[in-house]
């Protein structure tokens, strides 16, 4: 695709794309589909040539639009929001057009500094101190996975580099609350902690973390020779819309008494 012809191909997709937003809320929210029938609808084999751009419009009409759950739709309230609005659509046309990889500064240069400007006003923006860094994740399971490798190195002294934690005497364990979102149970386990080693702490009425068996928990393995790696705490977790007391919770991010880690989880936010 030459730049002519996907200057020519992209209007029309926006248009396209304006179009569904501005008649969003005469379709229905869920798909009456059946399933297996867009699939039904596609060859079996593997296209061996391109189709032009006018039949791809034409299938998106036909086959893919019949087959959306309106997560966009005033009446969906169903997950969480989606948050997709549309100048956030532009970014993406941006992102994807500009092609830029952030491996390192010298990849990018104005992709790594735009990274650590937004994550230093987002820091600000919710209160936090100077001692705090972030990076952009595709989401938040990846965000909690990439935050529990972090505090796993900490708490084991950079094990990675030598033995991993094959080499710890310490089995390290992570806290979170039993309203948390699976995700933290998943990254618990792809980052090698163990299902023995993760802690679901109860919730109240209110579906919080309960700081009193979070205190428990956290002294039982201390007693045992266990090592307190990291506590995840949720502000409005998926299931329950649960806010954990962050402000109360007996960890300070970076030097504790106990070692642990705080990692606060948005899930559903990207």
């Amino acid at each position: 695709m030459t730049p002519d012809e996907f200057r020519a191909a992209a209007h029309r997709l926006v248009d396209w794309i304006a179009d569904y937003r501005a008649g969003i809320a005469q379709r229905p929210v869920l798909s009456s589909q059946a399933p297996g029938a867009l699939r039904a609808a596609l060859p079996a084999d593997p296209p061996e040539q391109p189709e032009a751009f006018d039949d791809l419009m034409a299938d998106l009409e036909r086959i893919i639009a019949p087959g959306l759950t309106n997560w966009q739709h005033p009446r969906f309230f169903g997950y969480f929001p989606a948050n997709a609005a549309l100048a956030s659509v532009l970014g993406d046309y941006l992102s994807s057009g500009l092609g830029q990889l952030g491996l390192s500064w010298q990849s990018s240069p104005a992709l790594t500094e735009l990274e650590e400007q937004m994550t230093d006003w987002m820091r600000r923006l919710i209160g936090l101190s100077d001692n705090w860094r972030g990076v952009i994740q595709d989401t938040a399971s990846t965000s909690t996975l990439v935050a529990l490798l972090c505090a796993r190195e900490r708490a084991s002294g950079f094990s990675q580099v030598r033995g991993g934690l094959q080499e710890h005497p310490q089995p390290l364990v992570v806290y979170t609350s039993e309203q948390s979102h699976s995700s933290v149970a998943k990254a618990a386990l792809l980052a090698g902690f163990g299902h023995a080693n993760l802690r679901a702490i109860g919730s109240d009425l209110t579906f919080a973390l309960q700081l009193a068996e979070l205190e428990a928990a956290i002294k039982a393995d201390l007693e045992a020779g266990r090592r307190p790696c990291a506590v995840v705490a949720t502000t409005g977790t998926t299931a329950s819309t649960a806010l954990d007391p962050i402000a109360q919770l007996p960890i300070s991010a970076g030097n504790t008494a106990s070692g642990c880690t705080l990692t606060a989880q948005w899930p559903g936010r990207p």
